[in-house]
């Protein structure tokens, strides 16, 4: 597998930049084939878009295993703009009315941008491909509200997987810093390292990081940090940070896009087939949130083109259990493929 990073300047109509990455196989058939799938994945709050990597290789290991059952042409992870790569890029323009809350379907707008072509940096016509949307968690949230943008961008399905919604009696907790026990850990935690490999064991010490697959979290600390200073540390001039500033994760986390989901699933279920995916463990979200998205928000499994649990997996399942995402998301596109009329 091979990857390239672009960088996508949807300037003037958008104020953000853009960071992608392209991940494609020189040797395979499918490179140019139109009837081939192309994966366009989203990740979650705190996360870049490189935490997809070990998910990818799996997924792709299943296809070589399988002899091609699923014809996959290439696959693209974006960064939401105020993570990863593009974090850097916007620095300044998020500190313009972004930091008290950063909207989901803003990476929804970025994502849109990108495969409209409505800018500059990425010379593809992703309209002439089968796009399949994936994503993790707010990831999932954005790539929904991506199709609410003109032109509507046609995904022939999309795959969610720990979908952060819930209904809005539900997300009250989430409103304020206070009583956001996401938004409390992310405003105080830790942010600064002598390097990335000394962050890398710091975290690996720790219970939360421990269950994490190692290949994930070494794209975590290697793909998601910057050297210092930045221009939260302008005076601190050794050491490493998070690209995706402390601020801007709570910002996200403050957000209520997940509830714009909740009360419009059953009309994003009638526009496009949904594969949803949760992890088998209640953890970040329980049982009760689950049973109601799956119940209400939803109306039933019935109206899913497949409903499926990664065992033993919660909420960060695309950190802990790459492989069983990988697996979830390969069974997902064998329905596509079984179902699709080409």
């Amino acid at each position: 597998m091979q990857s390239r990073n672009f960088v996508f300047d949807p300037r003037p109509n958008f104020p953000l930049l853009v960071t992608a990455k392209r991940y494609w196989n020189p040797e395979s058939p499918y490179i140019n084939d139109p009837t081939a799938l192309t994966l366009v994945c989203l990740h979650g709050t705190g996360f870049h878009k490189e935490q997809w990597e070990p998910a990818i290789d799996d997924l792709l290991a299943l296809v070589k295993a399988k002899n091609d059952q699923v014809r996959i042409r290439e696959v693209w992870s974006i960064d939401a703009p105020n993570h990863g790569d593009a974090a850097v890029l916007n620095e300044e323009t998020l500190s313009w009315g972004y930091e008290v809350s950063f909207r989901w379907e803003d990476y929804g707008r970025a994502t849109h941008s990108l495969l409209a072509g409505l800018g500059k940096g990425i010379d593809m016509d992703f309209s002439k491909h089968r796009l399949i949307g994936v994503g993790h968690s707010m990831g999932a949230v954005s790539l929904l509200l991506s199709t609410n943008f003109f032109p509507v961008i046609k995904f022939e399905a999309v795959i969610l997987i720990e979908t952060m919604t819930m209904m809005k009696k539900s997300s009250a907790p989430f409103i304020s810093i206070e009583t956001n026990v996401l938004a409390s850990g992310s405003i105080s935690r830790r942010d600064i390292w002598p390097s990335k490999e000394e962050a890398y064991q710091s975290l690996k010490s720790r219970a939360a990081w421990k269950v994490w697959d190692d290949r994930v979290l070494r794209t975590y600390t290697e793909q998601g940090m910057r050297p210092l200073p930045t221009k939260d540390y302008p005076d601190k001039t050794e050491g490493v940070t998070l690209k995706c500033t402390r601020k801007q994760e709570t910002a996200c986390y403050l957000d209520t896009g997940h509830s714009l989901v909740y009360r419009n699933f059953k009309t994003f279920a009638k526009r496009i087939p949904i594969h949803f995916i949760y992890g088998a463990v209640f953890d970040y979200l329980s049982k009760e949130i689950k049973d109601d998205v799956i119940e209400n928000a939803i109306g039933g499994v019935q109206n899913l083109a497949s409903f499926a649990l990664i065992p033993n997996a919660g909420h960060l399942a695309l950190q802990t259990h790459p492989t069983g995402v990988a697996q979830a998301v390969y069974d997902a596109l064998m329905i596509v493929v079984r179902t699709s009329k080409l």
